[in-house]
């Protein structure tokens, strides 16, 4: 798991609760469409577990 992972906002955090989006802005995202590059470690797969229906992932 020593990899790299693109996360993806795809869908608006405006009707999320506030642990969500509290997650989403930790993660680095912004507003819809924005990406960020995190390295893989279960840390950061907890905190896509957690708004996985917000975001789309994927391996690079």
């Amino acid at each position: 798991m020593a990899g790299r992972l693109r996360i993806t906002l795809v869908r608006s955090i405006s009707k999320a609760n506030e642990r969500q989006i509290a997650t989403v802005k930790a993660l680095g995202l912004k507003k819809r469409g924005s990406s960020v590059e995190k390295q893989d470690n279960p840390q950061i797969r907890g905190m896509i577990n957690k708004v996985s229906h917000l975001v789309q992932v994927e391996e690079i």
